[in-house]
């Protein structure tokens, strides 16, 4: 079972790489092309509302309500019935998401209001163009929660590939439209709201062959006393709120900091998208990969394989995600130099992003963590357990905020929205814990043996770790002093050391990845 889980997840974490990457080049593009100035700032506030409504009615609340119920069905029911759960599932869904999109088109000037209210009085441009690209990228919704829908059905089918690939096609989108249509807009920066538009809509369109393949392509139909869609929308209503924490402190973050210094989102957008690339080949890919199991283990009671799932989870989730945690703290400004420091993207940008990568580096742990262990609750259909956590987790993400922020500015601090980030950080650590904590307490999950043994010798492997990096890279002057390919091979070269050291002290001492045991 493990090497099934492991390969599954080395499927989705390869492709989902293959996202990052491109991630990391369209990043790359839009820092070279537009900076960290007044519209960056537009389009990032303009981009984060529709991806902040994906993840309460995509990947987030809809997925982990709607994968554990077709699990069921799947485990339960003749495959006629799961059709029609999977028909009614999208006719609803469709239905809900065109109306919430029409609003959001037509209101785009007061939604920007409430999000990013600094804009309103800031003197420049902000305001309009963030409205103006908010009534393009809004859509982005609608298309993106689709497409969630037909990658949970085929996730459920382990078709894990195509759901992790499809994010490929966005990329590609904002690239393609950064580079050949900006130069012929009046307007550059609209570009990239109309690559974010194309980009939703190609994911969809991707989903269709491969839904038919399966046989499972919904033909959208409305019976809202469907027993399973009446337990779906059950699950789904908490969980928007549960699942979705970090998105929302992410949001309260553009609150605040549209009230800080001009480019304080764009420093915020850039350490964040350095963070999510870990987050996702491994957070996300093992949370992708194990939900349906802990779905049918539960619908089975079969409560041996359920908590050797969430232990084989956590421990690759430690393995992976304390170096990757500890690299982006060590090489916060070396990696920004190399990835975004071009035309308009200075120095002074790279320093200013270096302070709130470091605060995230901190809760990269957490933030992976609370992938994993939320879904210990929503295979087992409890979604109430994960709100009550995520309101205590808001809770303090807000009084953090103030209290990080105004004490960063009252001690004539720098970078201020770094305060921010440390919020973020300190709220994701208190929610993985309740959410560790609250498994345990049910009874649904006891560590197997051989943890501490296991955490000392990832410690030892990590300090080695430290040790290859404070070797091999060099000082951020020198970092800037490079031209491009250089940064790149020294980055690369300190990179591959930094994980072979690792990897090699982890062997040495009897860990092996792919022999973790669920």
């Amino acid at each position: 079972m493990s090497k099934s889980l492991l390969r599954s997840t080395a499927t989705t974490g390869s492709m989902t790489l293959l996202s990052r990457i491109l991630g990391f080049i369209r990043d790359m593009v839009v820092a070279r092309v537009f900076g960290a100035g007044i519209a960056a700032d537009a389009f990032f506030v303009a981009f984060k509302i529709p991806n902040f409504l994906r993840r309460l009615f995509a990947e987030g609340a809809f997925s982990q309500a709607f994968v554990p119920v077709l699990s069921e069905y799947k485990t339960r029911q003749d495959e006629s019935e799961v059709k029609i759960l999977a028909d009614n599932v999208a006719g609803i869904l469709g239905m809900v998401l065109f109306v919430v999109t029409l609003i959001g088109v037509v209101l785009a000037p007061i939604v920007i209001m409430v999000f990013a209210p600094g804009y309103i009085n800031a003197g420049d441009d902000r305001y309009e163009l963030a409205a103006g690209m908010l009534r393009i990228t809004f859509p982005y919704l609608l298309f993106i929660s689709l497409t969630a829908l037909g990658g949970a059905i085929l996730n459920t089918w382990s078709r894990f590939a195509v759901p992790a690939f499809a994010p490929v096609l966005l990329n590609l989108s904002m690239i393609g439209c950064a580079l050949w249509l900006a130069p012929k807009m009046a307007t550059p920066i609209y570009a990239l709201a109309w690559g974010v538009f194309i980009g939703g809509l190609l994911q969809l369109l991707l989903m269709l062959p491969f839904l038919r393949q399966i046989k499972m392509l919904p033909r959208p139909k409305i019976d809202r006393e469907h027993s399973g869609v009446k337990k779906i929308l059950k699950l789904m209503l908490p969980a928007i709120f549960g699942v979705s924490v970090s998105q929302i402190n992410l949001l309260l973050d553009v609150v605040i900091a549209s009230f800080l210094a001009a480019g304080s989102i764009s420093w915020l957008y850039y350490a964040d998208r350095l963070m999510e690339f870990p987050l996702g080949v491994f957070g996300i890919a093992i949370a992708t990969v194990v939900l349906p199991g802990l779905s049918r283990d539960h619908a089975l009671s079969n409560s041996h394989e359920f908590t050797g799932k969430i232990d084989w989870s956590l421990r690759l989730v430690l393995l992976g995600g304390a170096p990757a945690a500890t690299g982006l703290f060590l090489l916060a400004e070396p990696m920004l130099v190399t990835i975004f420091q071009y035309g308009e993207f200075n120095a002074q940008d790279v320093a200013m992003s270096g302070w709130a990568l470091k605060a995230y580096a901190f809760g990269l742990l957490a933030f992976i963590l609370i992938k994993v262990l939320a879904n210990g609750f929503y295979s087992r259909q409890d979604t109430k357990t994960p709100v009550k956590i995520g309101i205590i987790a808001m809770v303090v993400n807000m009084v953090l905020n103030i209290i990080f922020v105004l004490t960063l500015i009252q001690l004539d601090f720098i970078a201020p929205h770094m305060g921010l980030a440390m919020a973020t950080t300190s709220s994701a650590v208190v929610n993985a814990y309740l959410l560790y904590r609250g498994l345990r307490k049910e009874k649904v999950y006891k560590p197997l043996a051989g943890w501490s043994v296991y955490a000392v010798k990832i410690s030892l492997a990590l300090i080695f770790m430290i040790v290859s990096v404070w070797l091999l890279s060099p000082a951020l002057n020198v970092w800037l002093g490079f031209d491009a390919w250089a940064r790149a091979g020294k980055l690369a070269m300190v990179i591959a050391v930094a994980a072979l050291v690792y990897l090699s002290s982890l062997a040495l001492m009897g860990i092996r990845f792919w022999q973790l045991k669920t």
